[in-house]
């Protein structure tokens, strides 16, 4: 988990404790358990928009006209 040892989360956890003390402690876990939550369902929401962007069919397209076909309809049109 983000390349830390057993050690080094009881040392982080411990300086938690004593900054906000037991009783905000709960409170605290709470907040980011409902962060962390929020940024997965973001995260799944943007994936699942990327995937219908990338498997959703190209609408067909029209054939490119030449150059050389658009002069000789201007052509034909101005022999009228």
């Amino acid at each position: 988990m983000f390349g830390l040892g057993g050690q080094e989360l009881l040392l982080i956890l411990f300086v938690v404790l004593l900054f906000f003390g037991p009783q905000k402690l709960p409170e605290l876990m709470r907040g980011l358990g409902k962060g962390m939550k929020e940024f997965k369902k973001a995260q799944a929401d943007l994936e699942d928009e990327f995937h219908k962007a990338v498997e959703a069919p190209e609408p067909p397209k029209k054939p490119l006209e030449t150059t050389a076909e658009k002069s000789e309809e201007k052509d034909t049109v101005s022999n009228k």
